[in-house]
C-alpha cells in the first residue's frame, strides 16, 4: 500500500501536468486566434479520456468546444504528450473556428495550423498502450439457417427487450439466440 508521501508526490506531479497541458493549451488558442484574426469560443479542457487514444475534440449541439485529453497516456509520457497531443488538439479547434465544420479532420487547415505551432503533423500518436485498459466488447451468438452471427450487446438488448429483429442477409431467416453447449473435455 502507498504511503500518504508517495501518494501527495503523485497528486502534486499529475495536477503540475494537468496545469501545464491547460497553459498550453490556452497559450495556443490565443496564439492562433490571433494569427488567423478569429474568435474562437470557450473550451473546456478535460482529462477524463479513456481507452487508446490520447485526446479528442468535441463540438457539442450548442457548439460549445471540449478538448479532453487521456489523463493515463498523459501520466506515462509526459514531456511527448504535451508536445504533440496538445498542439494536435487545439488545431482541431483552431480548424473548424478559422475553416468550419466541412474540412477533413487530418487535412490541409488542420496541417496549417499544425505549421503554426511547428509541431509535428502525424495523424496517429505512437505511445505504448500497455498500461491503459481496453474496453471489452461482448458479442452474442445468434444463428440463422446458413451460419452463425456474432452480435454487438446493443443489438442483444434490442432484440431482449423486444424492441426489434434482425435478419440474415443471405438467407432472410430471423437471427435466434444461439443454443449455449456445455463444455466438454472427453
Amino acid at each position: 500500500m502507498p504511503d500518504r508521501q508517495t501518494t501527495s508526490t503523485k497528486f502534486s506531479e499529475l495536477n503540475a501536468l494537468f496545469q501545464q497541458a491547460e497553459a498550453l493549451t490556452a497559450e495556443l488558442l490565443n496564439q492562433a486566434a490571433q494569427h488567423f484574426d478569429i474568435r474562437v469560443p470557450a473550451v473546456e479542457i478535460r482529462f477524463d479520456l479513456r481507452g487508446t487514444a490520447a485526446g479528442q475534440v468535441r463540438l457539442h449541439r450548442n457548439r460549445t468546444l471540449e478538448i479532453r485529453y487521456n489523463l493515463q497516456l498523459l501520466a506515462d509520457n509526459r514531456e511527448e504528450f504535451i508536445a504533440r497531443t496538445v498542439p494536435h488538439e487545439v488545431a482541431h479547434v483552431i480548424a473548424y473556428c478559422a475553416f468550419g465544420r466541412r474540412i477533413k479532420p487530418h487535412g490541409k487547415e488542420w496541417k496549417s495550423v499544425m505549421g503554426l505551432f511547428n509541431a509535428d503533423t502525424r495523424r496517429c500518436h505512437s505511445y505504448p498502450v500497455s498500461t491503459v485498459r481496453r474496453r471489452q466488447i461482448t458479442r452474442y451468438r445468434y444463428v440463422c439457417g446458413c451460419r452463425t452471427h456474432q452480435l454487438s450487446a446493443i443489438r442483444h438488448n434490442r432484440i431482449s427487450r423486444g424492441q426489434t429483429s434482425y435478419s440474415c442477409i443471405h438467407c432472410n431467416q430471423t437471427l435466434q439466440p444461439a443454443v449455449k453447449q456445455a463444455n466438454r473435455s472427453d
